[in-house]
């Protein structure tokens, strides 16, 4: 038995691993989206959970209370009663960078409300009291006079580091990043169109929030397309790294590939309008890590 195979037997469906973790669906996703539970990938494409982690979290003391309770999630008003701040105050923490959102939904009257892990909440409180109280730091406060929001880009980040932990390859990465740039960008950083509709199908893009049925595409691909220089060309970098190690191990899939066979489908035309895109994507530098995608978004302390 291969280790993979070893690992998939040793997972769990993800109904059966959430019935014994005792999650509501809710929950459980948000343990998936912040990495608190491990998966692997199973036939059909389907997910499963990695055992051990199930039976880690079920041995910790207090049990599941302890659980749920890291993975409750606050608005602006209760994060900051849970703090001992004003609404107004936490606010500006999350728009300034200091507590990224794990959720967001719009509300009746058309407005994103993003949601917050508590536990970072309370984490944050911990490690910088001096932002609870007094002047906010003079970096922080011209930011944010100058309409500062680092809500949308730190939720992108989670995200995408979510669906990049969880690929299973390095397709599975760049499709992660190209999602992140949006069809156009990704158009603009992945001239050759076999590739691209590889990578749409692989992920056709960021799974956005709680939208409704109400909401206009702007709106959302406002929160889920990268949209700040650097955000956008460490996306860039990222995606060329991703495609490199892709293509070293494997092509993408051609029309007439036995395995594709609909793929010609997905691939679209080119358009005679738009201008000529690059002859290849540039030469990255090594392997970003996370603490180097936090520093290039800005999501370090402020």
């Amino acid at each position: 038995m291969g280790v993979q195979e070893l690992v998939v037997a040793e997972a769990l469906g993800v109904r059966r691993a959430r019935e014994e973790l005792g999650l509501d669906p809710a929950e459980f996703e948000v343990a998936l989206q912040v990495g608190g539970i491990r998966t692997t990938s199973a036939a059909g494409g389907r997910r499963r959970v990695v055992r051990k982690d199930v039976e880690r979290l079920r041995s910790e003391e207090g049990f599941p209370e302890t659980l749920r309770e890291r993975l409750r999630l606050v608005g602006s008003v209760e994060g900051g009663e849970l703090i001992g701040i004003t609404r107004d105050r936490f606010t500006r923490l999350a728009k300034g960078g200091l507590i990224r959102p794990v959720r967001w939904y719009v509300n009746r009257y058309r407005a994103v409300v993003w949601l917050y892990l508590a536990e970072e909440v309370r984490q944050l409180a911990v490690a910088r009291p001096s932002l609870l109280a007094g002047r906010l730091p003079a970096a922080l406060r011209d930011a944010l006079d100058e309409g500062e929001d680092h809500r949308p880009r730190g939720w992108r980040a989670r995200r995408v580091e979510e669906m990049v932990r969880d690929a299973t390859d390095a397709w599975g990465e760049a499709a992660a990043w190209a999602a992140l740039l949006g069809p156009e960008a990704a158009a603009r950083a992945v001239p050759d169109p076999h590739e691209r509709a590889y990578l749409r199908r692989l992920r056709p893009g960021i799974p956005p929030g709680n939208t409704g049925t109400h909401v206009a595409r702007e709106m959302i691909d406002a929160i889920v397309v990268a949209d700040r220089p650097d955000e956008v060309a460490f996306a860039q970098v990222s995606l060329s790294d991703a495609l490199l190690r892709a293509r070293a191990a494997r092509p993408a899939p051609r029309p007439g590939n036995e395995q594709e066979p609909a793929l010609a489908a997905l691939v679209a035309p080119p358009d005679p309008a738009a201008p000529p895109g690059p002859t290849g994507p540039p030469q990255p530098p090594p392997r970003a890590t996370r603490s180097r995608w936090r520093r290039l978004l800005g999501l370090g302390a402020a």
